[in-house]
Formats: C-alpha cells, structure tokens, sequence
C-alpha cells in the first residue's frame, strides 16, 4: 500500500466517523425502544451497527489514534443510549424469544460493555427448546450463534452445519451472485471472522473461492455504484488472508471517495437520493466505509 492510498483511506475512515459522530443524535434510541410495535429497523438496528463497527475499530487501532478516540467515544454514547444496559433486560422481559436484543448487546459487549443480570436472564433463555429452535434464514443463524459467544454463552449447535447452509458456504455457481446473495456472503464473513477482529475464522475451501470471484463481484458492485455493497465487499477483502493482491480494483477507494457528499457521507447507491430520508440512505454505507477503510489501512500500513 502506497503512502497516498493509506492517506487516502485514513481520510475516508476519520470523515465517516466525525460525519457520525456529528449526527449521533440520529443513532439515539427513541421513546419507541420498548414499544411493542416500535420500528427496530429504525432504532436499535442502526444502534446496533454504530456499535459493531466502532467495536472493531477500536480493536484495530492504537489508543493514540484519533480514529480510535471517536470510535471509543461512539461506543460510550451507544451504551449509554442503553442506559449501561438495563434497556436490553427490559427488552428481554418484554420480548424473551427476540433475538436482535442479543445481536446489539454483542456488538457492545465485544468492546467491554457487560450487564452480568441481562446475560444470566438471556441464558436461562437460551437454554429452552423454544430459544433453539427459533426458524431463522442460516446467515442469521450464524450470527446469532456467534452473539451468543460474544454474550458468555452458546447452545450445542455446530458452527459447520450451520455455515454449509448459507449461500457462500455451500460455493454456489458463481454467476448467481446479486444482491442479497452479496450481503449474506459479506454477513457471513463477518460473523467468522468476529467483524474483521480475528483472522482464519474463514475456512480453506470459502477463501480459494472469493479469491476467484471476489474481484468480479466487486468491479460489477463498483460498476452499478452500490457503495454500501461495495464497502462491505472491501471489507471482506480486508478480513480474509490470503486473497490475491488484485482482489481489490486499484480504483476502488478512489470511486468510493468520489461518491461521498461534503460533509463524508456515502450514499447507499447512487447519488444522495431524497432529502427527507437522508440518514436512513446515509448512514449505513457511511458506517460501512469507516470500517472497511479502518480494515484496510490496518493491512498495510501502520494506521
């Protein structure tokens, strides 16, 4: 990695990040949050992945850095939001079988943010028939499984099984790969690889194959101007070893730099879209840029 290119990918990273930070009020949770017809996509879901990725962040920066610094900062008001975490015993009382509650109670507690009453609530849980045999999609499932761990607790299903019944663990004809498709594969990744904090969680067979396809995909992402997509894609670039020195189009972080609007957000396709709905298209990509850049710069140069 040049200097220039780690600049560059520095200053997508620090962009994104003040670019959240500016608008943390946004990623607050409303009064809505216990409410049981609140909009979740719409509270805790964006919560959630403001945690996640400072989460990972912070795990792949030095404390000196100032990307670390925002990203720390990030998770103290997401916790905080939570009310150190009461919110997340509420919620399971109200809605046991839920498992989203547990899905942002790891992200946070995979930076250090415990509540010891909601684990032992959600454990007990767990531990039902009802619990394990929730009907979920096999990516969710694996992201589910891997929050229990991250929670201090896991049932007995194996990872394996699980992992060949997603769409980029079964190797599928490549050409089938679209949208949806794109984002199980990243999910899965993710959920390996503990979101890009821990290497060889992706197992031989899965990195031979992206190390094929993953260039085409993303050069086609890039092409259609998906950047969400595409951010999570280079994200997986930067989370598995042993993919090839091309997997990421030379241009890729350029495009992505050029897409973004002046105060550093990044559509999630396109141009910025209807102004009215400017944080839900924003700050997702926003996110995703911030980690993807944050893993990349960790690859090559001291960040």
């Amino acid at each position: 990695m040049t200097t220039t290119q780690a600049t560059e990918l520095r200053q997508v990273a620090r962009a994104a990040l003040t670019w959240a930070s500016t608008h943390r009020a946004d990623f607050a949770l409303g009064e809505d949050a216990l409410a049981a017809d609140g909009q979740v996509n719409g509270s805790w879901k964006p919560l959630g992945e403001l945690a996640q990725v400072c989460a990972s962040i912070t795990r792949r920066t030095p404390p000196t850095d100032p990307l670390h610094t925002c990203a720390s900062e990030l998770l103290a008001f997401a916790w905080r939001q939570t009310g150190d975490g009461e919110l997340f015993l509420l919620l399971q009382r109200l809605e046991p079988f839920a498992t989203y509650p547990l899905e942002v109670y790891a992200a946070l507690a995979a930076a250090g943010f415990r509540h010891p009453a909601y684990e032992a609530a959600t454990a007990t849980v767990a531990r039902t028939r009802g619990w394990r045999l929730t009907e979920q999609e096999p990516t969710r499932r694996l992201g589910v499984l891997k929050a229990e761990e991250r929670g201090g607790f896991r049932r007995d299903e194996p990872t394996e099984r699980v992992l060949r019944r997603t769409w980029l663990g079964g190797l599928p004809e490549p050409w089938t790969f679209e949208r949806s498709a794109g984002y199980a594969l990243t999910h899965v990744v993710f959920h390996l690889t503990d979101w890009g904090r821990a290497a060889g969680g992706v197992p031989s067979d899965l990195t031979a194959y992206l190390a094929d396809w993953l260039p085409p995909w993303l050069d086609s992402c890039l092409d259609a101007r998906m950047w969400d997509l595409c951010c999570e894609l280079l994200a997986v670039a930067a989370s598995v070893p042993g993919l090839p020195d091309d997997a990421v189009p030379g241009d890729a972080w350029e495009r992505i730099a050029a897409a973004r609007d002046a105060s550093g957000a990044l559509p999630e396709e396109g141009d910025a879209g209807d102004p009215d709905q400017y944080f839900a298209h924003h700050y997702h990509s926003t996110l995703m840029a911030a980690f993807a850049a944050a893993l990349t710069a960790g690859q090559g140069a001291p960040v």
